[in-house]
């Protein structure tokens, strides 16, 4: 069985002019060493080689992974879950103020908890999951039936008012194949909302190659603001406005330290830090992107 892909050019713009920046440990799961490399062309980071698409599941597989679990183990899964308490109302407001309509596909839903937010304040709703373990979870805690996210192309085309993906965009293993896919499923009208980390975040920056949210190799795509806009504007999806993740400093920072085995203190101090830079050019550690088809 194949272990790994390198890719030649660049999963943006083509290019072959790709290069080395920094190596990474996969400090979630498995201790090992990945490569980031970035794009001369258009200042992509992507991890690169990455594991073959057959084995890439297994490092997921750890209930340290904390977007598939609803765990109180620990400080930091402990406050995970009490920010996406907060969250889910936040994420289902910015969904009501750009629209009147309310079909809903979330892909990587994880464990449902926004599908079950949506649903239960009037949505219809579809989530799309790779892992069978938090698609089970859905079922058996807010009683959604959710599908394997290989149904993507089994979807009538202009079938959603709106399309999620919370953190989902830097795993898609095949980018530009899934988002012009994604694009065909969208209404005329209808909206892209998309969020991710920020690689040029002032806690990425000071972090370096600690920073939690390169998250390798599960993160294959580190974006910038203008990466994503570039990406999406090849697929006639057009950029309304860009929205902070405010709480995911706080998170990411508290991960970071853990790796560098610093205090939470410190990590309090650093995402308070990050977002008072991000209005310095920086941007947000995270942000969500919304886009108009």
């Amino acid at each position: 069985m194949k272990q790994s892909v390198t890719l030649a050019t660049c999963p943006v713009c083509d290019s072959s002019d790709i290069t080395n920046s920094m190596n990474v440990r996969d400090h979630m799961i498995t201790q090992e060493i990945f490569t980031v490399q970035k794009c001369g062309t258009c200042d992509f980071y992507f991890t690169n080689p990455r594991p073959a698409e057959e084995i890439i599941g297994n490092y997921y597989k750890s209930e340290e992974y904390v977007s598939h679990s609803s765990s109180n183990k620990g400080i930091i899964n402990k406050l995970y879950n009490i920010v996406r308490g907060i969250t889910l109302k936040q994420k289902r407001a910015v969904l009501e103020q750009l629209t009147d309509g309310r079909s809903l596909l979330d892909i990587g839903c994880g464990t449902g908890h926004f599908l079950n937010e949506c649903k239960t304040n009037g949505w219809s709703v579809l989530g799309l999951e790779p892992d069978a373990d938090a698609r089970s979870f859905t079922k058996e805690k807010f009683g959604i039936e959710t599908l394997p996210v290989e149904e993507l192309y089994e979807r009538e085309k202009s079938s959603f008012d709106v399309i999620t993906m919370w953190h989902v965009l830097e795993h898609v293993y095949h980018l530009k194949k899934d988002v012009r896919q994604i694009s065909g499923l969208i209404k005329p009208g209808g909206f892209l909302i998309i969020a991710v980390p920020n690689r040029e975040s002032w806690d990425a920056r000071n972090y370096k190659e600690l920073w939690a949210a390169y998250d390798v190799p599960r993160h294959l795509y580190h974006f910038s603001e203008k990466n994503v806009i570039e990406l999406m504007k090849q697929f006639d999806l057009k950029h309304q406005k860009t929205l902070p993740m405010k709480f995911d400093s706080f998170y990411v920072s508290m991960l970071s330290e853990k790796y560098r085995k610093g205090s939470l203190f410190k990590a309090m101090v650093n995402g308070f830090r990050s977002n008072l830079k991000a209005k310095s050019g920086f941007g947000y550690s995270s942000q969500i992107y919304i886009f108009k088809k």
